[in-house]
């Protein structure tokens, strides 16, 4: 299995020690793993440290690391009701030496339900509070925002809902719990072929108006020239779309050009 990971295309690949390891495999589990690390990675640089709930809990993996050489960064998986009262916090942890810090904050959706009673559904307007929380704490201190698993692992249908719904609140990735799971994820946390024209079109006509000393402009749908929809485009929008073709490029996406459009 440890071989086969690495033959999955996923953009991170995150070893679970926690729930996915029975308590007495835990020991041999943790010796194969090291083992199989020192031959595939040169070295490990970010570590998903489960259950934090508050500073201290990083500050402990910060002390039980302190021989390790070299920086790392930490994905605090946001798991219960006090982590999410102490969110803040620990977005912004850094160590005392500043050799470690928060990159990225993870929800664990399960985990939450069972520490807050919360009862799961499928529409996930349960976790709506929760879910935005850690998006904007996430987006505040500039870290990565990462979704809830989707348990439905068999239902590609759901996950690509549960990925879209995902997005539209702000997350910047979801958690696979199955190697089937990856390509759907991916798909559907990049801009798609129509996002990406609409982002290219709103920045090129923007410097079109800031020739003429106009700070908006009126954008209308190109496939549809019946349309009475006109969108006013001013500077929020236009930092939108400049997010749109920034997340477009990382995916190796074409970015048109639209300079006669």
């Amino acid at each position: 299995m440890l071989e086969k990971s690495t033959s999955i295309a996923s953009d991170t690949i995150i070893y679970d020690f926690e729930d996915a390891v029975a308590p007495s495999q835990k020991r041999p589990a943790r010796s194969l793993l090291s083992n199989f690390l020192q031959v595939a990675m040169s070295r490990v640089q970010t570590i998903v440290l489960p259950k934090v709930h508050e500073r201290l809990d990083l500050d402990l993996l910060d002390q039980a690391l302190e021989a390790t050489s070299g920086p790392f960064s930490v994905i605090a998986s946001i798991e219960s009701a006090r982590a999410l009262w102490n969110i803040g916090d620990i977005a912004g942890w850094r160590s005392s030496t500043g050799s470690a810090y928060v990159s990225g904050l993870l929800f664990a959706a399960e985990d939450y339900c069972a520490d807050t009673s919360i009862i799961r559904t499928r529409s996930r307007t349960e976790l709506l509070y929760a879910r935005s929380h850690v998006v904007n704490a996430a987006k505040a201190f500039g870290l990565h925002a990462i979704d809830m698993v989707c348990v439905n692992y068999k239902d590609m249908d759901y996950l690509r809902e549960e990925c879209e719904d995902g997005r539209r609140l702000g997350f910047d990735g979801k958690q696979a719990i199955h190697p089937s799971q990856v390509q759907v994820i991916q798909d559907t946390f990049v801009p798609s072929e129509r996002e990406v024209l609409r982002a290219a079109r709103i920045i090129a006509k923007m410097d079109e108006a800031y020739a003429q000393n106009k700070g908006a402009f009126g954008l209308d749908d190109p496939n549809d020239a019946n349309s009475s929809e006109t969108e006013m485009i001013d500077e929020p929008m236009v930092k939108q779309a400049r997010k749109t073709l920034e997340r477009a490029h990382r995916a190796g996406l074409v970015i048109p050009d639209v300079s006669t459009a």
